[in-house]
């Protein structure tokens, strides 16, 4: 299985993909744990992505597709993946595309999990990440830029008719159980 989980900042994309990779028994890509990492190791790509994130701004498409590629040749994703945070342009869509074509493999699921803003913005206050950006303003222009940049890959894989939409509000349970009757059964 071959699963991408999308949506604004604070629907829970990397809460359900851990549950759907627990569930699945594949592993969860995260591009947004791998920045992590980099930035607390502090490593070079560490420090540009911090300073990237920290603007508020996305990480250029050809550092992200350069990671996820280099990440997927690793044998524990030959029999699937659930990706969080990738795509995120479709310049990003359209390069995982072609990893996919490359591969010989297709995409089992898009799942857009739709939260309301209202509701992202009070979850991302109280999650306590930490980020700088991390107030009201700085997750208004986090959903700015998300809404500019990244809502077009979902017209991307509207338009090749393979987005399901998930209601992304409710108990984790409920929304994890709302993507179970989605997925095909293992």
């Amino acid at each position: 299985m071959r699963i991408i989980i999308f949506g604004p900042p604070g629907a829970g994309k990397g809460t359900q993909a851990s549950l759907i990779s627990e569930e699945y028994d594949i592993p969860h890509l995260s591009t947004g744990n791998i920045f992590r990492s980099a930035i607390k190791n502090e490593s070079k790509l560490g420090k540009e992505v911090k300073a990237i994130l920290d603007a508020g701004d996305l990480v250029p498409d050809e550092k992200v597709v350069g990671l996820v590629k280099e990440e997927l040749q690793e044998d524990k994703y030959d029999d699937g993946y659930i990706l969080d945070g990738f795509p995120r342009t479709v310049s990003q869509a359209k390069a995982f595309d072609e990893i996919l074509e490359k591969n010989d493999e297709t995409l089992t699921a898009f799942l857009q999990l739709q939260v309301p803003e209202k509701e992202l913005i009070e979850r991302i206050l109280s999650r306590g990440e930490g980020r700088t950006d991390d107030t009201r303003e700085g997750i208004k222009k986090r959903l700015k830029v998300y809404k500019e940049e990244t809502e077009p890959v979902l017209d991307y894989y509207r338009e090749k008719g393979a987005v399901q939409e998930v209601d992304g509000t409710g108990s984790i349970e409920e929304i994890f159980t709302r993507i179970t009757t989605i997925l095909p059964n293992n």
